[in-house]
């Protein structure tokens, strides 16, 4: 895995993804996390991804929530954090417990942002809310938006910077839309990983 992720690789990065066995899919994920901690962007998209189809972020998410209304939102913030973040991965722990961390930091913010009764200043706003914006505003952002592949890049610009509803991304690209969601959580996320830390904290 780790010869294919530094020589950008990602065809057969992500056949070794695909054809690890579930009895190996920690060691997958501890691997990629390290991978991407380093800078690898190829590494980044990897775990994003398999973070998302494995359901592991979903599952922490639905455990912690009454609101299955929410879950998406928690999953697609919670998906940007580990994106934006993975730098500060430092090996010590499970990725799974360190996304179980962020994923309780998400929900709490998700509980807190539900009790507001008055519209939150832009500091205070969810990850994927911030990204949403950043995407729609930032030329940096935007220069790391079209770097992602065509999957991802097409629906987060029909959604952050065009502004459709997911549902319109939906019939635009022809595509289902669970689909769509998760292409934009991921692009999202993407996004985040590549953007100079600096960057993704001074919004």
């Amino acid at each position: 895995m780790s010869d294919a992720v530094l020589a950008g690789d990602a065809v057969t990065a992500r056949a070794l993804v695909r054809d690890t066995p579930a009895s190996e899919a920690d060691d997958l994920l501890q691997e990629l996390a390290g991978l991407a901690a380093e800078g690898s962007t190829l590494a980044t998209e990897l775990l994003v991804e398999q973070l998302d189809t494995s359901g592991l972020v979903r599952r922490f998410v639905r455990s912690a929530l009454l609101d299955p209304s929410a879950v998406d939102d928690v999953c697609q913030d919670t998906l940007i954090s580990v994106a934006g973040s993975i730098r500060s991965f430092r090996g010590g722990a499970r990725v799974s417990t360190w996304v179980h961390s962020i994923v309780r930091r998400r929900v709490v913010d998700h509980l807190r942002r539900q009790r507001a009764t008055a519209p939150l200043p832009p500091e205070e706003e969810g990850p994927a809310q911030r990204m949403s914006s950043m995407l729609a505003t930032r030329a940096t952002v935007r220069a790391a938006l079209t770097s992602l592949p065509d999957l991802y890049r097409e629906p987060v610009t029909l959604r952050d910077v065009e502004g459709l509803t997911y549902a319109e991304v939906a019939d635009r690209l022809d595509r289902n839309l669970g689909t769509v969601k998760a292409q934009i959580a991921r692009g999202r996320a993407m996004v985040a990983g590549a953007l100079d830390p600096a960057e993704w904290s001074s919004r």
